[in-house]
């Protein structure tokens, strides 16, 4: 070896000394720039709703970012765990629909959402409208859970009247998108606020929300149903309670929520209702938002559920619902197999 070539080498190999050394000092620099350091204090309510739109702009462009998610970020669709990002909705939402029903939870830093979004499109106004409920965790601000269902139009079969339906059987509802997105905004009672003297504690709140899920499962009409005179429930976007039958006369009339739990026509319906988790409550506004399952299982049907509560004085005053059919049995993806067959009720934190 020449006298050139070994000069050649020692030179070549002070430069990767150099290159490693000014890789160690810039590194740290970049991290830091690339995922800077978390906002101090809790979020406030403009905050979490603000989380919600960051989360819906990020799947609609299916962009997965330090600056806004945990690295050990947990994912579900539908009860079900993926990769966080190109899986399920994450997929193919082309757009946000219009309905934003925002439900933030400052003691726990959660907030549940139901709202539409748009998937297949080619643009974010052509896709089709789906359904969604969400929940987010956040943690020195980044989102650290991600819970959400993710309700299609070709898994809603109530859309065509269950089990029994056929492809010629008239729809009794519109899509579940659809019907949701055409309410506009959450009805007014949702957005008034509560007197600070007169607001319910959170453990309040859920006792009075989860007497709805006790009532209803395997309900004798003879329960406690803590519902106000002029209660009405709204599931996947419709009036539910107008133009019901009556039991005894058969006439289509408008009916209320303690009515219709007292009359006979919920007798023996929904045989479980099962995983009462708990995931946000908003003091401010009386509301009390949960995931679930109802089970029927004389027909070996389930049905998987988000629903919120706006109470007043310990009384239900208006329901909000959107769901759609599940495996049987099916597991929230949050809950261990005890919690998920449980009807106890769950405080989510």
């Amino acid at each position: 070896m020449t006298i050139e070539q070994r000069e050649g080498i020692r030179t070549m190999k002070a430069a990767a000394r150099l290159v490693c050394l000014l890789t160690a000092i810039v590194s740290p620099a970049l991290v830091l720039a690339a995922n800077p350091p978390a906002t101090p204090g809790p979020c406030d309510r403009a905050c979490l709703e603000g989380f919600v739109n960051r989360y819906l702009d990020a799947m609609q462009q299916n962009v997965v970012s330090d600056q806004l998610f945990a690295r050990e970020v947990k994912f579900t669709e539908n009860g079900i765990r993926l990769p966080l990002g190109n899986e399920g909705l994450w997929f193919n939402m082309s757009g946000k629909g219009n309905y934003r029903f925002y439900v933030p939870d400052i003691e726990t830093q959660q907030v549940a959402f139901i709202g539409t979004v748009r998937f297949g499109g080619q643009s974010e106004t052509d896709g089709t409208l789906a359904a969604l409920a969400l929940r987010l965790k956040v943690v020195d601000n980044r989102i650290t859970e991600v819970e959400q269902l993710a309700i299609r139009p070709d898994n809603t079969q109530q859309v065509t009247g269950g089990a029994g339906a056929t492809a010629a059987t008239p729809p009794r509802f519109p899509p579940t998108g659809q019907a949701v997105e055409a309410m506009g905004r959450p009805h007014e009672i949702f957005t008034q606020v509560i007197p600070e003297n007169k607001r319910a504690t959170r453990e309040e709140l859920i006792k009075s929300g989860n007497y709805y899920f006790t009532g209803l499962a395997r309900n004798d009409s003879k329960g406690y149903y803590n519902f106000t005179d002029d209660c009405v429930r709204f599931e996947n976007g419709m009036d539910v309670l107008q133009g019901q039958p009556d039991p005894q006369t058969g006439q289509r009339r408008r009916t209320k929520c303690k009515e219709q739990f007292e009359n006979g026509s919920l007798n023996g319906i929904v045989s479980r209702v099962r995983d009462r988790r708990f995931v946000a409550v908003d003091r401010e506004r009386g509301i009390a938002f949960a995931f679930g399952f109802f089970d029927h299982d004389r027909i070996n049907w389930t049905w998987q559920l988000a629903e919120l509560f706006r109470i007043e004085d310990g009384q239900i005053r208006r329901i909000e619902a959107v769901f759609h059919r599940a495996p049987y049995g099916i597991n929230s993806g949050w809950s261990t197999y005890e919690q998920g067959m449980s009807e106890e009720v769950q405080d989510v934190r």
